[in-house]
């Protein structure tokens, strides 16, 4: 069932209250990837399945191709093997029929763009436009990649805006925000394209500790309003507050995966156990 911005007076958004997108939680598949960079082997058979509305939230240590995984779904990195399919829709290809059969050819950089639309990615260093305002900056991509309305654009961001406690913020620069406002920002652009998934890759590692607590809140919420989530975190404690779904990966591979509770409270695998004991 579609969703809709609770239209309530500019506030912060705190963890128990529900931040809603007018789209509805798409549901994610992600089969057989592999990516190599020359001999470097990044992810290996990698399957992973998000439901609509679930929070998944992957855990590992550095170097085991968490953010990888991650530009894979959203086809900023082309994999060697697999595919990534969205409400059954392959990411970045699509089927042509040869004499040997079918096979996947790549999509326009146009075509791309379009489906990156209902992919939201929120990166580690913000990644906003320096010499665009904060409205500007959540404006652009429905405007200019979805062809959407200005007025009805900008109506929305501004909405958007508040629901982060960002308001007052409008006419800003990035270069007169803090970390975690940028980070707020950032969300609030992510959301702004209505996306079916919204990934989030170690949103906070970049981040001073006091600021971590404000855009950990902003996600909480998007968990509570039925996004569908798929966030790379080192926060353990975070993790087991808000996913669904936890997976652990190591050196490019799946380890373990589960229900927060079983894989965060009585991992299975040794290699879990030992991570968990030293980031708990």
């Amino acid at each position: 069932m579609t969703t809709t911005l609770n239209r309530t007076a500019p506030a912060p958004v705190a963890a128990d209250v529900p931040l809603t997108v007018p789209a509805p939680g798409g549901h994610l598949q992600i089969h057989g990837l592999h990516k190599s960079y020359g001999a470097l082997e990044v992810l290996r058979d990698v399957d992973l399945e998000v439901r609509p509305g679930e929070v998944t939230v992957i855990l590992g240590p550095s170097g085991s191709g968490k953010s990888t995984l991650l530009r894979l779904v959203n086809h900023l990195e082309r994999p060697d093997r697999g595919f990534v399919a969205l409400d059954g829709e392959v990411i970045g290809y699509a089927h042509r029929r040869t004499r040997r059969g079918p096979v996947l050819r790549e999509l326009t950089e146009r075509d791309v763009l379009r489906q990156r639309t209902r992919i939201g990615f929120v990166f580690q260093n913000f990644h906003l436009f320096p010499h665009l305002t904060v409205l500007e900056n959540v404006v652009e991509a429905p405007v200019h990649a979805q062809g959407r309305r200005r007025d009805e654009v900008e109506a929305e961001a501004r909405e958007l805006l508040a629901r982060v406690g960002l308001a007052d913020k409008v006419d800003a620069r990035p270069r007169q925000l803090s970390g975690g406002q940028q980070q707020r920002v950032a969300i609030a652009r992510a959301l702004a394209t209505r996306p079916s998934v919204l990934l989030f890759d170690e949103p906070t590692s970049a981040l001073d500790p006091e600021l971590v607590g404000e855009v950990l809140g902003v996600i909480r919420a998007l968990a509570h309003g039925g996004t569908t989530l798929v966030i790379v975190t080192h926060e353990v404690g975070f993790a087991r507050d808000v996913a669904d779904t936890v997976v652990f990966m190591d050196a490019g591979v799946v380890v373990e995966q589960g229900p927060a509770a079983q894989v965060l409270g009585a991992p299975s695998h040794p290699r879990t156990r030992a991570f968990l004991d030293k980031v708990r």
